[in-house]
């Protein structure tokens, strides 16, 4: 196994879980109602490792958000999947009836599931502020794409604020925590066991949160340029600008990584930080052990004989 030092893992929560990606794995470890936990893991070659053009600064950032949409959906679908077999297995003992697991989602599913949030999140978090702005009269170009910039993420932050109040979400929030904490006591060379990584914080300036809201805000800067649309196809053009915007704001997202603590970094990191206090809660020991089970399965690591694997160890 690589030096850890050179290592970059990264993940995701999920329902009742984490998914945890490495260079060579991505695990998904999920607690079952019962109290055990199941893993799955897949081998794993970003594209932006396959392909060198799509490993070039300003183009992997919109390749790694593709790549991490998808990958994401398929955790979640697992995730929701191992739910629904255990509630199924419940009915069945109460009912003495044989269980029937239900059918599990394939990979069109996961491609009409991830059009249907892009098509969303666009609408909503681009399309709808133009239309908004536009009612408004402003008509300069640099006040037009400040007033919508500011719509945009005014829209982006009532929404995590509302779904933070549900009580699911709260629950997946807490996961996060517990894969903030996991990582950065990966990345601090501190034992991967509960008690490692307790007394690290759930706010990591990597964090996909971070992202989204940089790409909230460098939305702005790369608007400002085009002025205000007069028509229709003015507004669809600023779709083509979503994979630079997503390319500029991952590089700055890699900036702050690598140099945090300093003052550039904390000054780019610091609003994600700062909304990561909704995104984010103090996780309990179940839910840390969680994280740490898919870390360990995605670093090919030891993750005791308690775990119940879903298919092949190696990921294949």
């Amino acid at each position: 196994m690589r030096e850890q030092s050179k290592i970059t893992v990264g993940g995701q929560a999920v329902l009742e879980g984490v998914m945890m990606r490495s260079p060579e794995y991505v695990a998904v470890a999920v607690r079952k109602p019962d109290g055990s936990i199941v893993l799955k893991r897949d081998a794993f070659q970003s594209w932006t490792k396959r392909h060198k053009i799509l490993g070039w600064p300003f183009i992997r950032g919109g390749v790694i958000l593709i790549e991490s949409m998808i990958m994401g959906i398929k955790a979640l679908n697992f995730s929701s999947t191992v739910a629904m077999e255990a509630e199924e297995e419940s009915k069945s003992k109460k009912q003495n009836k044989t269980k029937k697991k239900p059918k599990k989602t394939g990979d069109i599913t996961v491609i009409l599931t991830m059009m249907l949030a892009f098509a969303l999140g666009i609408g909503l978090f681009f399309y709808l502020p133009l239309i908004i702005t536009d009612s408004t009269g402003v008509e300069t170009g640099l006040a037009f794409n400040l007033v919508d910039g500011l719509i945009r993420l005014t829209f982006f932050l009532i929404y995590l604020f509302l779904i933070s109040l549900w009580k699911d979400i709260r629950r997946v929030f807490e996961y996060h925590g517990a894969e903030h904490k996991s990582v950065f006591a990966f990345e601090n060379k501190q034992p991967l066991t509960i008690e490692g990584v307790k007394s690290f914080t759930t706010h990591h300036p990597r964090c996909g949160t971070s992202f989204l809201l940089i790409v909230m805000l460098v939305s702005i800067m790369v608007f400002i340029p085009l002025g205000k649309p007069d028509n229709i196809n003015e507004r669809l053009i600023r779709l083509l600008f979503i994979p630079l915007i997503g390319g500029i704001s991952y590089e700055i997202i890699r900036l702050s990584g690598s140099r945090f603590g300093k003052k550039i970094a904390r000054v780019l990191v610091a609003p994600g930080l700062w909304l990561q206090r909704i995104t984010t809660k103090e996780p309990d020991d179940s839910q840390l052990e969680v994280a740490l089970v898919s870390l360990k399965a995605a670093l090919d690591q030891d993750v005791g004989s308690q775990i119940q694997w879903i298919g092949s160890k190696d990921g294949k």
